[in-house]
């Protein structure tokens, strides 16, 4: 489980029961062969430590924060990690091991949604909404209980439609004004930078060591004290959230959201914000299930492993 900030790596038995755990800081500024060598070494010490062998695997899943060229395996960008691009990640990967090894590389967003679908919240539901709201925002899409990749394999980055076009801050998808600029957790400590940068006072200075080291737990602190700037973050976040549901609901008619990821640390201070903007677009009474995903922090991992079966 590749992701912005961190990369987890599971090892499962045959009945899908996780044996080990390990997790460690991605490294941003790393080339994309120096990153997923580590990532190979990292599965190799993992083997080692329980005495298994790759004869013994099924097989590596893989899931990265990134617009995945499926069939071929390749990375064509990453957002939150922009080194990783145009990048034979699945054929590079397999090399870094001294025997044929099965590969499935796929967005991080879909194997979450295969995840919550058979394992969490999803149970049950024919289609669902998969929706990580995290460092960037994503949704994975089922569709009569099947994973929808679209035609070339990165259906879901719905966090880089575009709202605003040529406005805002820029994105790691080479674009301005898209939605996750405006609404992610590592996007909305950027507009937070930038207010202070330009003389505006705010609790956030305080909380964080220094001005680079903001997150989003300095803005749900200062939020609780009532800091203005916290309180716009928030809302904006919020309004921009609800504008990505509600296209989202209009456009597929899915009913079932599942959301996962570090955001939901601000509880109802954002998302009951967000439920209300929503039902506030969404002019009939048909339900609309929000849900918590149920796979916790092992959501990744568990989903990686689903790619195999």
């Amino acid at each position: 489980d590749i992701g912005g900030t961190k990369t987890a790596i599971g090892l499962f038995d045959s009945n899908g029961y996780l044996l080990e755990r390990v997790q460690y800081p991605s490294d941003k500024e790393a080339e994309p062969d120096v990153f997923f060598e580590k990532v190979a070494e990292q599965c190799k010490k993992l083997l080692a430590v329980k005495g298994i062998g790759l004869d013994d695997i099924d097989g590596i899943g893989i899931g990265v924060p990134s617009f995945v060229l499926f069939e071929q395996g390749r990375i064509i960008k990453t957002s939150n990690l922009t080194k990783i691009k145009d990048f034979p990640a699945r054929d590079y990967f397999a090399s870094c091991f001294d025997k044929p090894v099965r590969i499935v590389i796929d967005n991080d967003a879909h194997t979450g949604a295969l995840a919550e679908l058979r394992h969490g919240a999803g149970k049950g539901f024919e289609h669902m909404l998969f929706c990580p709201v995290s460092t960037g925002i994503s949704s994975g899409i089922i569709i009569n209980k099947q994973l929808f990749r679209g035609s070339y394999g990165w259906a879901g980055e719905s966090g880089h439609m575009l709202t605003s076009p040529d406005t805002g801050i820029s994105c790691g998808c080479g674009n301005r004004g898209c939605l996750m600029s405006w609404c992610s957790g590592s996007m909305i400590v950027k507009h937070i930078e930038q207010k202070i940068a330009a003389g505006e006072k705010t609790l956030i200075s305080t909380l964080a060591a220094a001005d680079e080291a903001i997150s989003t737990v300095h803005i749900n602190e200062a939020w609780e004290q009532n800091d203005i700037i916290a309180k716009q973050a928030v809302e904006q976040m919020a309004q921009y959230m609800a504008i990505w549901l509600y296209n989202l609901y209009v456009t597929l008619n899915i009913n079932c959201f599942v959301f996962s990821g570090g955001l939901l640390c601000m509880g109802d201070k954002l998302f009951k914000r967000v439920r209300e903007l929503f039902d506030s677009y969404n002019d009939n009474e048909y339900t609309v299930y929000f849900k918590t995903a149920l796979c916790g922090q092992d959501a990744g991992i568990i989903g990686a492993r689903e790619l195999l079966y």
